[in-house]
């Protein structure tokens, strides 16, 4: 699949046929997280895989926007360390763009997601750092569930000539 393949009709997906993806196909969305381009290449972002039913039912349970999650089978928390990048805006940025790679990589690979967010409702960081554990010098800043989805969703042309704008506002 090229690049304009994957973006143009990449949808969020949160319907799941409770199938977990396996370990290589995690490996494949790991590593294009990791391809995502970074500040000043600090590489801030760091990953936790989540599979177990449990932790991913008590996620669900206490985050409103996480119920697809357990369906999904498996959800991949993607986390900036301030000891490696301290500018908080550079470090959302890194962190969305490896989310961003990470939702391409998943259409590629024919499987669903959807983003869910984290920072910057501090309820959410809170629920998150608390169930997993996270140092304090790390901001939870989204998860991504990945499943396999139970629904096809048809492409959306969000193509808005309006909001381009050439040389000045």
């Amino acid at each position: 699949m090229n690049v304009i393949e994957a973006i143009n009709p990449r949808r969020s997906i949160r319907q799941y046929t409770g199938e977990v993806i396996n370990d290589e196909q995690l490996k494949i969305l790991l590593r294009a997280g990791f391809q995502a381009p970074s500040a000043h290449n600090f590489q801030p972002q760091e990953y936790i895989v989540i599979k177990d039913s449990k932790t991913l039912e008590l996620i669900a349970e206490r985050h409103k926007y996480a119920k697809a999650l357990p369906l999904a089978g498996c959800g991949i928390v993607v986390c900036g360390d301030l000891d490696k990048e301290s500018r908080e805006g550079s470090l959302i940025a890194d962190c969305s763009a490896s989310i961003q790679n990470i939702l391409l990589a998943v259409h590629g690979l024919d499987l669903g997601a959807v983003w869910i967010g984290l920072h910057p409702v501090k309820e959410f960081s809170e629920i998150i750092s608390e169930i997993l554990d996270i140092p304090e010098h790390v901001i939870p800043i989204g998860i991504v569930a990945v499943g396999h989805p139970d629904v096809q969703k048809e492409a959306i042309n969000r193509y808005n000539e309006e909001k381009i704008h050439k040389e000045k506002w």
